[in-house]
């Protein structure tokens, strides 16, 4: 045990997504990060699998974005988003709508995935009310989406153990079929060739609730915290277009895929498919402060900017919309990106990647291989009468030897920061083949 962990009380800390009592038992103390290295506190270094939690894109430890934020505290600590403004969060907004695609041109500021989600849920309702149109109140998600852990989230959201135990959620909210097939599309590489007419499940919504009374759908391009979770072929061309055809706006969560994972800005330049909204953070500081946000189409933006010109457009927002320090984080980490070229390195080492993850097709209780740019996912047989145990286990040797890979169920999902090499690539995924053949 560390010293830290030998002479600090662990019992006040209530720790998120969590097995406590395993924990702090056998507390695994991170005190240092560096490039693809975090530190723990008995001094071994511990590459990261993970970039965090799918946040920290551009490494640990970028001296820019230190510098940015040292710089912005001294400077200014906070500045009220409530009627006053400061110059760098709108120079953000604008560098952010000017990476998406024509007519996203609007971003609205929040601090985390979870609270973009639940804001893009009501600016979908106040939008269509603001239009006349205010009997489109429901809300449509996704079986096995995870976008936040927010009532709104949660409800939309298709995650069992992220909802069973909250009550009944919001109401008027319904899901379409996920797009998990392993019958057709075990141990394919990259995008799958099947199950594009898996979006047609939102027509079966349509015609039980009719279309008059949907406001939104909202899904993951990839579902990532669900095990990575790929979009067939023609899916979310095809998911697109029947919301066009019903006066539905079709929102991106892109919280994961946003920031280069998939080689390029965002999913939405990747797939091709322009959405109405997005939700993002993460990748927008590195996560190293906290900030998210929200980009809307233009339409969407001009419906509200209407009546007297000193009267509030939206009420919604939150004490830390836009915050000084996170926008100096975020310009900072925009200018890693580019100066780096860090988006089109992940697009060019993505291939290796891809080599490397479907390498463990054959090693023991492994069932699928999933992969797109820089994300991965292994996915293991469950042990009879104890799921996720296998998988966890594999989770604590790894880090014994030295790798972080996360996991959800029985699947372990890897998402490495962007500066990753491919000696990298090969320590974390022969580690990991090690602990494959090591478990039960």
């Amino acid at each position: 045990m560390s010293d830290f962990a030998a002479t600090n009380n662990l019992d006040a800390f209530w720790m998120p997504y969590t097995a406590n009592r395993q924990f702090k038992a056998n507390p695994r103390m991170l005190v240092g990060a560096k490039g693809m290295y975090y530190t723990n506190a008995e001094g071994q270094q511990i590459i990261d699998g993970t970039a965090g939690l799918w946040c920290c894109n551009a490494g640990h430890g970028q001296p820019r974005i230190t510098e940015a934020v040292s710089k912005q505290i001294a400077e200014m600590d906070y500045a009220p988003a409530f009627q006053m403004g400061h110059p760098k969060v709108f120079e953000l907004a604008a560098r952010v709508t000017a990476m998406l695609p024509s007519g996203l041109d609007h971003m609205f500021c929040t601090n985390s995935g979870s609270e973009s989600v639940d804001t893009a849920l009501k600016i979908a309702l106040a939008y269509h009310r603001a239009r006349g149109d205010g009997a489109r109140t429901r809300l449509i998600g996704r079986e096995r989406g995870y976008h936040g852990t927010g009532f709104g989230g949660i409800s939309v959201g298709g995650i069992v153990a992220n909802r069973r135990t909250f009550g009944t959620m919001l109401a008027g909210v319904d899901h379409i079929s996920h797009t998990h097939l392993p019958e057709k599309n075990a141990f394919s590489r990259g995008v799958p060739e099947h199950g594009a007419e898996l979006a047609d499940d939102l027509e079966r919504l349509v015609a039980l609730h009719d279309a008059s009374t949907i406001a939104a759908v909202i899904v993951e391009p990839v579902a990532g915290s669900t095990g990575v979770i790929l979009p067939p072929k023609g899916y979310l061309e095809r998911l697109r277009k029947i919301c066009d055809t019903h006066g539905i706006l079709l929102i991106f969560d892109e919280v994961i895929t946003g920031f280069g994972r998939l080689g390029s800005a965002f999913a939405t330049d990747f797939f091709g498919v322009k959405p109405d909204m997005l939700t993002l953070a993460k990748g927008l500081t590195s996560g190293t402060i906290p900030m998210g946000g929200v980009v809307c189409s233009k339409d969407i933006y001009d419906t509200f900017m209407t009546g007297p010109d000193n009267m509030i457009e939206l009420f919604h927002g939150y004490t830390y919309s836009g915050h000084p320090v996170a926008a100096a984080a975020g310009l900072a980490t925009l200018d890693c990106y580019k100066e780096d070229g860090l988006f089109e390195r992940a697009q060019a080492i993505a291939p290796y990647w891809e080599d490397a993850l479907h390498s463990l097709k054959g090693e023991p209780n492994v069932i699928d291989l999933r992969n797109l740019g820089l994300i991965g996912a292994i996915e293991l047989e469950s042990i009879p009468g104890k799921p996720t145990a296998r998988a966890f286990e594999a989770f604590l040797k790894c880090y014994e030897k030295g790798v972080l890979i996360r996991t959800t169920g029985d699947i372990i999902a890897l998402s490495p920061p962007l500066i990753i090499e491919k000696s990298h690539i090969d320590q974390i995924f022969e580690t990991i083949r090690t602990v494959l053949n090591e478990i039960d």
